[in-house]
């Protein structure tokens, strides 16, 4: 089969866990073409450099520097709402140039098509909103639904038994129905990269704490500088792993710590693997890294061999209430 791939360029959590998909899918011999925009592309053409890439709608969004994103989200809703038409626009537009067999949209809801089979994958079925917000949270899950009941298809990235579940209630929210006329649910297991083979360099030093940074500015670069300042002269040997894959790859030693805009994954897993002691934001697809190598697990009582931070993106309350969620699993 001939198959468009494109995820959400919302930090790099979205293409992240697309890699995985895209293994099995050059696996099992289909074309793969893969959609976007900005540093979605960035790090899927760092994994896959052969293949074709093609253009889709932009979308360019920013967090406010406070701790309460409401009025920042409330603003973008119409540039959302004009990147998802766009989005409908531009696919027609290549559907019309050429064909394909089936589309996967990662949380891009305007990626369907009556000519084709589209697959919509989210983990996000039950949507939450802040305090002050909490009352229309019903109503934002029933926008998302019509949406997503657009697609042939509906990808949940995690596992069905919610005692297990990375997700909990996003996932497996009480009033879901998953059976639908036209739109199939599937849970299929967690998506990370680090399920995809890789070859493990072996780390030439290892830290005591490895920090990894994702998600929108300007809350990347707070997040950045706070953990500068607490570390900074400190015994421990620190890795901040800033997640800035369009930037030059330079290395920053400053005393104890080490800055590096982003690592290959073989670098990478030993630096986590080794680590003591693991700071990030509570963003599903880094849960899920970390599940699939071991450092987390839901329901399975193990000792952890090391301690993990998770660290929320103020005022999304997606992210609070993960941390929440995992905080037995983690602490």
């Amino acid at each position: 089969m001939k198959i468009l791939i494109a995820p959400l360029n919302w930090g790099l959590g979205h293409a992240s866990r697309c890699v995985p998909l895209i293994h099995r899918l050059l696996d099992e011999g289909h074309e793969v073409v893969i959609g976007g925009d900005g540093m979605s592309f960035t790090l899927l053409r760092k994994h896959f450099p052969k293949l074709r890439y093609v253009y889709l709608a932009p979308l360019d969004l920013h967090y406010s520097r406070s701790g309460n994103q409401t009025w920042a989200m409330l603003k973008a809703i119409p540039q959302l709402l004009l990147w998802r038409n766009k989005d409908r626009l531009m696919l027609k537009a290549i559907l019309q140039e050429e064909h394909f067999d089936q589309v996967i949209s990662d949380n891009r809801p305007g990626l369907y098509n009556k000519q084709v089979e589209c697959i919509y994958i989210t983990h996000q079925l039950q949507i939450r909103l802040t305090k002050t917000w909490q009352w229309a949270e019903a109503m934002a899950s029933r926008i998302h639904a019509r949406m997503y009941t657009r697609f042939n298809k509906v990808w949940i990235p995690d596992y069905e038994d919610i005692n297990h579940s990375l997700a909990g209630e996003l996932s497996h929210p009480s009033n879901l129905r998953l059976s639908r006329k036209k739109t199939e649910f599937q849970y299929i297991g967690p998506l990370s990269r680090f399920h995809s083979p890789i070859t493990h360099k072996p780390s030439p030093i290892n830290y005591e704490v490895v920090a990894v940074l994702s998600g929108l500015e300007p809350q990347r670069t707070l997040l950045e500088q706070e953990l500068i300042e607490r570390y900074s002269g400190k015994e421990e040997r620190v890795l901040i792993v800033q997640g800035l894959v369009n930037h030059p790859n330079t290395r920053i030693k400053r005393g104890n710590l080490t800055i590096v805009p982003s690592m290959a994954d073989a670098e990478l897993v030993p630096a986590l693997l080794n680590a003591r002691h693991i700071i990030a934001r509570s963003g599903y697809s880094t849960i899920m890294d970390l599940e699939a190598l071991g450092l987390l697990s839901v329901g399975n009582n193990k000792p952890l061999p090391v301690h993990i931070e998770l660290i929320p993106t103020p005022g999304q309350p997606e992210q609070e209430y993960l941390a929440v969620w995992l905080k037995d699993e983690i602490s």
